[in-house]
This record gives structure tokens, sequence and C-alpha cells, in this order.
């Protein structure tokens, strides 16, 4: 039986597009045994020429099952089968800042939302440029989807510009790249600001507010800024830190966290000190854990639940829905001001 075969006996089926035809078709050829890993397809001109679409249609159909991780394509040799594993139908690159806590909850409840069903490799950029153009030469091309947190620069956003919209989805941090883009993020600046005003009443007990900031870090610019905002508009003192030093820690100061080491550092220095945290000085804290729940009578957050940017994230994949969603900023005020 020839490849054609299976292909030509989905065309009566009027539900499926030409290259959904040449896909199901090729999948159908593979699960039978008629195509093993190894084999060769035949090229695009004799693809062109023994199904009767068009050589695009035919480059669409190839592509998309290279993205599934079933064929490769070689240099000037043409496309090869690489995998038999059809019940994988599609191939996910993920590419995050590193596998920091909230990150890897969100990795987690993505890899529980589509169980054994798809292939996700995970990768790194620590929000360096070099990195990212590093990650995204090795893999350009090799997968049906890529799921990526951006890094906040130029460079990554020409990058990103040059994948198909429908292959990619932005998340965790918001770039423009255009309305065609889909995109399942967190807001920072107005969000900040308002769950900032909504504590006002407890935060103008302290002399002075501490915010823990790097800018070589993948900290939200937009925290920052609304931070600053904030305390000018309201003529509180304040200061931005690099990094909290050991044994530095003060009465009547609210310190804001976004790297759980630092807070971490503090209660510690609290502990040995006897500070009361909510009553000697304050602590507000971004991104939300169990352990923030429960440690020093419980850390009032400011968070995102990655849990449903994870869910949101699933169902636009799946659907291929084009989301364009912010998943809401939480304030959780657990008495820690």
């Amino acid at each position: 039986m020839k490849l054609t075969n299976f292909i030509d006996r989905l065309k009566e089926v009027n539900s499926l597009s030409k290259h959904e035809q040449l896909v199901l078709g090729i999948i159908d050829a593979i699960n039978s045994g008629h195509l093993k890993v190894g084999h060769q397809l035949p090229s695009i001109n004799i693809m062109v020429d023994e199904v009767g679409f068009a050589r695009k249609t035919i480059v669409k159909a190839y592509e998309e099952l290279k993205g599934k991780g079933l064929i490769e394509s070689k240099k000037t040799k043409g496309y090869f089968v690489i995998s038999d594993k059809t019940e994988r139908y599609l191939k996910i690159a993920l590419i995050l800042y590193s596998f920091q806590r909230f990150q890897q909850e969100f990795y987690n409840s993505l890899r529980k939302q589509f169980g054994d069903s798809v292939q996700i490799d995970v990768f790194f950029h620590h929000n360096n440029d070099d990195v990212f153009e590093t990650i995204y030469a090795n893999i350009s091309g090799k997968y049906g989807m890529y799921i990526v947190s951006p890094i906040e620069s130029e460079r990554s956003r020409r990058l990103l510009g040059t994948l198909a919209p429908e292959k990619l989805l932005i998340v965790d941090r918001f770039i423009d790249l255009g309305n065609t883009y889909s995109y399942v993020t967190q807001e920072f600046e107005k969000s900040t600001y308002d769950n900032l005003v909504h504590l006002k009443h407890k935060i103008k007990k302290y002399k002075r507010l501490v915010l823990f900031f790097r800018n070589d870090r993948d900290y939200p610019a937009g925290i920052l800024r609304s931070f600053r905002n904030f305390c000018s508009d309201h003529g509180l003192p304040f200061d931005v830190l690099e990094q909290y030093e050991p044994d530095s820690v003060a009465k009547d100061r609210l310190y804001l966290f976004i790297n759980d080491s630092d807070l971490w550092s503090l209660l510690k220095d609290c502990r040995n000190n006897d500070f009361r945290i909510g009553k000697d000085l304050g602590v507000l804290s971004f991104n939300d854990h169990i352990v923030k729940e429960i440690i020093s009578g419980g850390i009032t957050t400011i968070s995102t639940d990655f849990k449903e940017m994870a869910r949101d994230t699933a169902t636009n994949i799946r659907n291929l829905s084009g989301l364009k969603t912010i998943v809401p900023t939480t304030l959780i005020d657990r008495g820690s001001l």
C-alpha cells in the first residue's frame, strides 16, 4: 500500500483541511507500520505530483509533523521518520527564567493538565539575552509549540517575532508582539500600586519602606515603578536596596521582598532579635507559597495564581483559541503588616 493511499482515503472527510489530511494520513501510515523509524518520506515535489495539493500545503504538513517530533528534515537529503510515538501529538518547548518555586508550580500544573499526551522540554534563560539566543538557535523549528517567559528586551522581542503566531504563547511576563500573538501573563504595575493603596492604613504606621530590588535579575520593573510612585504620591520615605544584608533588620520599617532568600534571612534575624512581625516591623512578599501561610504567623503576599495560569495556558494550546489573558493578582492579608 502506497503512502498516498493513506492520504487519499481521508479526502472524503469533509471536516479535514488538506494539510490535516496529509498529517493524519502520514500518522496512519506510521501506525500501520507502512512507515517505520528511519524511512524517508517522499520529497515535497513528489508529494505535489502524487497527492495534487499545493506545495505550501505539503510544507505546512511536514512542518507540523516536525513539530510533533515524528519527522525531521536533513539538509539536502529530505524528510525522515524519527519516531513512531504518534500518541504524542505535540512537542512543546517551555522556556522559563529559572526553576524558582513559583515557576516550578506553573510547570507542575501544566504537566498535570496535559498528562502524558504531550512532550514538554524545559529550558532556562536566566534573564540573559545571550543564553536566550543560544537556546533559540538550538531549538528553533524543532517544536510544535513554544511557551515562553520572555526577557523584557528588544533582542528577545525580535527573536520571538520570528516565530509564527500560532506556535508561540507568551506566559508570565507580557511583551508586545502585536495583535496576532497570544499571551497568558501577569500585570505588575497597576496591581501592585492598587494593593499598596488598599494596605495604606497599615503601611503608614511605619517610618520607612524598604524594597529589595535587583536590576540584574528577573524582577518585574513594574513593581519598582509602582512602589516608587506609591511612596511619592503618599509622602512616604523609602529605600530601594539590591538585597537584604544579614543583621540589618530594624524596627519601624516595612520590608518588601521579591526574592524569598532575602525574606528567609530577615525572618531569621527577627527571631534572633525577638522582633514581632506586624508589630515591631512589617513584611510584605510577592509570590505566595504554602510556607508563607505558616511561618511567623503568616506573611502578607501579593501574588498571581500560577495554577490558574497553567490552566489557561493548556486551554489556549488545546483549543488554539488565541487567548489574550491577564491572570488576576490577589492580595492575601495575613497580618504581617
